[in-house]
């Protein structure tokens, strides 16, 4: 594997270093002692996986408050998608920021998304499949969301966005408040 860092700080692109033959590759996709070397997380609990029928659809921006922030690794298994973060992070460097990669079935790229990170992402094919792991199992009190066309956030979306759930679609606006304190008591509150 190689680990290269990404632009919002605590972010990592996985890309696999394949090993072919005839027969097709192989290649790792995790490995503690290479996660650990750069900070990433090794801890995952629960693993997931969408499938999205429609181009163009998006998913997201959703994140959990503490107790229950998620790190995530992110792989598309069949199709394309823009996977994409925002750091909500207290005090990060790039607090507010996004960034975006492509995750293909046949680029074979991952994404490490830290806590504090909200993720969502775009579909770029039909029939898209998504598949993440996290360190903390959902938490329907302590999950959050921002709008993929919030105009404080600018996220570019490679396509046009033909669907998102009314769900995806009423989160709050973003402000500066919006700070997540990764030390701070748990938020028991519902939305």
């Amino acid at each position: 594997m190689i680990l290269r860092p990404a632009p919002i700080d605590g972010m990592v692109v996985v890309e696999l270093e394949k090993h072919g033959d005839d027969r097709g590759f192989f290649a790792r996709m995790f490995c503690v002692e290479e996660f650990e070397a750069v900070g990433a997380p090794t801890q995952f609990v629960q693993g997931n996986v969408s499938r999205t029928a429609q181009a163009g659809t998006v998913r997201g921006m959703h994140y959990q408050l503490p107790p229950s922030s998620e790190d995530k690794y992110v792989r598309c298994t069949h199709g394309a998608l823009f996977d994409v973060g925002v750091d909500l992070r207290e005090g990060s460097p790039t607090f507010g920021q996004w960034w975006g990669v492509e995750l293909s079935a046949e680029n074979g790229l991952g994404l490490l998304l830290p806590k504090g990170v909200a993720h969502g992402f775009q579909t770029l094919a039909d029939d898209t499949e998504a598949s993440y792991l996290v360190s903390s199992a959902y938490a329907p009190t302590l999950e959050r969301g921002l709008r993929h066309d919030d105009p404080a956030l600018g996220i570019e979306w490679p396509r046009p966005v033909s669907v998102v759930s009314d769900k995806d679609a009423s989160w709050p606006d973003f402000t500066p408040d919006a700070a997540i304190d990764l030390d701070a008591s748990p938020v028991l509150e519902e939305r």
